[in-house]
């Protein structure tokens, strides 16, 4: 096993150390300052929504999507129908369905011609943007606004972390947040749900 030390241009571990504690920390003040600023009203009327649906949409791009599929598997950990857009076996959308968006500018070209395809089918949009006057914006039926920084503003003062960074973290705990909530008007056990996870992995 070769043991690699640093050379004369690289910091040592002591340093990098130091740095990944801070940046933990840059992390966590920002996304607790999201976290706060999101309107909770908005949130429960998500969580009611989905609850209401006969079958829950998510698109989005790039990691905005990668949120919404996790989203996705703790939907159908609950019982409920989910589709992820874009998956080959995903069926059409129609009304009576409920299709959940995320775009941090709200621009994003295919995250809102799926929100313009679902309000033509008269099937419900709920948008998680941090732009309330975008394209996604006007579509939406229902808004869950986060307080951040588009991807492309690099020079935010909303924060110091690369692109959509905090978007995307915060989109996660407030997913996770609904998902909680959905789960505590039930009375499943974890024991239960878990009878729902894949077994084919």
């Amino acid at each position: 096993m070769r043991i690699l030390s640093p050379t004369s241009t690289s910091k040592r571990p002591s340093e990098t150390e130091r740095d990944v504690r801070l940046n933990l920390l840059l992390i966590q003040d920002e996304t607790a300052a999201a976290v706060a600023a999101i309107d909770d009203l908005q949130l429960a009327t998500l969580a009611h929504e989905l609850r209401s649906a006969e079958r829950v949409f998510v698109a989005g791009a790039g990691r905005s999507g990668l949120v919404l599929r996790m989203a996705a598997m703790r939907l159908m950990h609950l019982g409920m129908t989910v589709h992820v857009a874009g998956d080959t076996t995903t069926p059409a959308i129609r009304s009576g369905d409920l299709l959940v968006l995320a775009s941090g500018s709200g621009t994003t070209p295919s995250v809102v011609k799926a929100a313009e395809t679902a309000a033509k089918v008269g099937a419900q949009v709920a948008a998680i943007t941090t732009n309330a006057s975008s394209p996604l914006g006007d579509l939406a039926d229902w808004l869950v606004i986060i307080s951040a920084a588009q991807k492309t503003d690099h020079a935010s003062t909303v924060s110091r972390q690369y692109s959509g960074s905090l978007f995307e973290q915060t989109l996660f705990l407030a997913t996770e947040s609904v998902f909680q909530t959905l789960w505590g008007t039930t009375e499943e056990p974890a024991e239960q749900l878990w009878l729902r996870h894949a077994n084919l992995e």
